[in-house]
């Protein structure tokens, strides 16, 4: 009886193309944009996770927001480092954008990030070629740069630049190293650092004193015991003003960033499911014309021995094939969209199982609300009734 009402679903739905067409149309578009938008909402999520993440996950980050005279000191973090077990490394920095010359060519966009040795394995920006900076370079303020690849680019046109001099403001640097390339994220590109002595950075860039920096715990597990360390030495600093110092976590930012795309997939997911729902009221309206068109075949159907349930699950499989078409269609086009976003935006836009299957199933549940009303309706009809009538 299935099959025969499944072909009788399917005839339906030819002998009216456009029509059905139009209608299945409002499926497909509803399923594209809930798979679509799902998917850049998680490919977002990940990208900007996995940036977070390889900025190291035992990352800690002090800023400093008192305007009064800083007391900490680069021997003070020393001590510190060498004192507690849950610290493994701590890093002072000074930023500010710059622009550099080399020769007769300006690149404009870099930012000059003046460090420690410790900075490289703290904020996980190893070298590729040449070295990082030394201890000797910051004992001497010595006028040496590790620079990453697109300045290298910029203004030499490769990146064998050991030895090459670039100049800010009148001060001369020789690289003497090259960062392996990190590539751009959501704060901008990672390979436009200019890294140079933090002492010789207090200097040149007129920021004396410590107002950033970054600690990394000895492992995973040991960060909050290294941020409640951290947190214990600012108090002492300047006497349990809180307010004094910001303090945070790179798992923190992890964690409020997951939770707050979290909400924002779900809520692109919900905005595309309102277009299902738009589907779903087409669905409907096509169902009711087509009682209407076959009253007289329900009234002698009817007339020649066929059980409501007959005639309810015939118009039934039909919403049913509608909205099953244009879920198949829809996950075949989103699918393509997704291989084309991934290009077009840079990255990577993944069709979960889990969102296409939730996808289809919502489409059907969509055909069997929409289209339980029409087929209900059908199923009700008087046969005399519908043998009468004239259309």
């Amino acid at each position: 009886m299935f099959i025969q009402s499944f072909r009788m679903a399917i005839k339906s739905i030819a002998s009216n193309k456009v029509r059905s067409f139009l209608t299945i149309l409002g499926v497909i578009i509803g399923v594209i944009a809930v798979v679509v938008l799902v998917a850049i909402g998680q490919g977002t999520t990940s990208q900007v996770t996995s940036n977070i993440e390889g900025m190291g996950t035992n990352l800690l980050t002090v800023n400093i927001r008192t305007q009064r005279s800083n007391p900490i000191t680069m021997d003070d973090l020393n001590k510190l480092v060498n004192s507690n077990v849950f610290i493994s490394g701590i890093a002072p920095m000074i930023s500010q954008s710059a622009t550099v010359k080399a020769g007769n060519i300006t690149y404009e966009d870099s930012t000059i990030e003046a460090t420690t040795p410790e900075y490289s394995e703290i904020k996980n920006y190893p070298v590729f070629q040449g070295r990082f900076l030394k201890q000797p370079d910051i004992d001497n303020r010595s006028f040496v740069a590790v620079v990453g690849t697109e300045v290298a680019d910029e203004l030499f046109g490769t990146r064998n630049v050991i030895g090459e001099k670039i100049s800010y403001n009148g001060y001369v640097f020789t690289i003497v190293g090259v960062l392996e390339e990190k590539g751009s994220s959501s704060l901008g590109s990672n390979d436009s650092k200019i890294i140079i002595p933090f002492t010789l950075g207090e200097r040149i860039l007129f920021q004396k004193g410590i107002r950033t920096f970054y600690a990394s715990a000895t492992s995973g597990d040991t960060v909050d015991m290294a941020q409640v360390s951290l947190k214990n030495y600012l108090n002492r600093i300047f006497d349990s003003d809180t307010d004094a110092y910001n303090l945070f976590s790179q798992s923190e930012i992890l964690d409020t960033l997951s939770e707050t795309t979290r909400t924002l997939t779900l809520m692109l997911g919900g905005i595309a499911a309102i277009s299902l729902l738009v589907g779903g009221i087409g669905i409907m309206n096509i169902m009711l014309v087509s009682v209407s068109e076959r009253t007289r075949e329900i009234g002698i159907r009817k007339a020649i021995g066929a059980a409501r349930e007959n005639i309810l699950s015939q118009f039934l499989i039909e919403a049913l094939v509608i909205s099953l078409l244009g879920g198949c269609l829809g996950l075949l086009i989103a699918w393509i969209l997704i291989i084309i976003l991934s290009k077009i935006m840079n990255m990577t836009l993944v069709m979960s199982g889990s969102t296409a299957l939730l996808a289809v199933c919502f489409s059907l549940v969509i055909g069997i609300v929409f289209g339980l009303y029409p087929a209900n309706k059908a199923s009700k009809l008087n046969p005399i009734d519908a043998l009468r009538y004239e259309g």
